[in-house]
């Protein structure tokens, strides 16, 4: 009996605790199950004819992929799938970025590489931005005074970008020995747009305010994001 009502109490308390859980890691376990099940579908699928041009053009150049990671035609593969992305407005899902560098070991060159590719994803996000400013101008949504004001701040905060961007997802890893025994690591990331629009909505926000800018107030309004 005493088993029992323990059990009970037991199977209440992982009940009642589930939803929480489950509410705090949603959009996580989302995209890790939406990445998986692509992944198991790629590895029973042939890799794309580009993808296998390319690797073999990769394998020509001695890069090779690191003990127990997926074949270089199926990340390309990967690559390839999340670039073709699109949401119900047409636009990417993805953002996608590469690197390459070069170390004395592995997890160094690694770590270069992705602080680089987070660099050049910085560097697009940018780039939208500043467009999408100037697009508000041209539908006379922003005057040119605040459009100036916000344009310097986008140019001013890709440091700030890169620092806010975080969860970005590895589709490539490959890695070839140069120079002697160093290693040369290039990788492929993606990032999500929407996070992408976060990030430079917080890195904006956050330059503005450093110059006393009352604009970070109106920084949704202004620019309908």
């Amino acid at each position: 009996m005493r088993k029992t009502i323990l059990g009970l109490v037991t199977l209440m308390v992982a009940i009642v605790s589930y939803p929480i859980f489950a509410q705090v890691t949603k959009e996580q376990l989302k995209e890790r199950q939406e990445l998986a099940k692509a992944s198991k579908k790629e590895l029973n699928e042939k890799a794309s004819k580009t993808a296998r041009k390319e690797a073999k053009s990769l394998t020509k150049q001695k890069w090779v992929t690191a003990p127990g990671a997926l074949p270089i035609e199926k990340q390309l593969d990967r690559a390839y799938m999340m670039e073709m992305q699109y949401d119900s407005d047409g636009f990417p899902q993805y953002i996608m970025a590469e690197a390459m560098s070069v170390g004395g070991n592995y997890d160094a060159a690694k770590m270069q590489s992705l602080e680089l590719a987070k660099q050049n994803l910085a560097g697009q996000i940018q780039t939208e931005v500043a467009a999408l400013v100037e697009q508000t101008v041209s539908n006379k949504q922003l005057d040119q005074g605040d459009a100036v004001s916000i344009t310097k701040s986008v140019m001013a905060s890709k440091n700030f970008i890169s620092q806010s961007i975080s969860r970005i997802i590895p589709v490539v890893e490959l890695y070839r020995v140069v120079n002697g025994n160093n290693r040369e690591v290039l990788v492929r990331i993606a990032y999500s747009k929407d996070m992408a629009k976060a990030a430079a909505k917080k890195a904006i926000k956050i330059e503005l305010e450093q110059r006393g800018d009352s604009l970070h107030n109106e920084l949704d309004k202004l620019l309908d994001w």
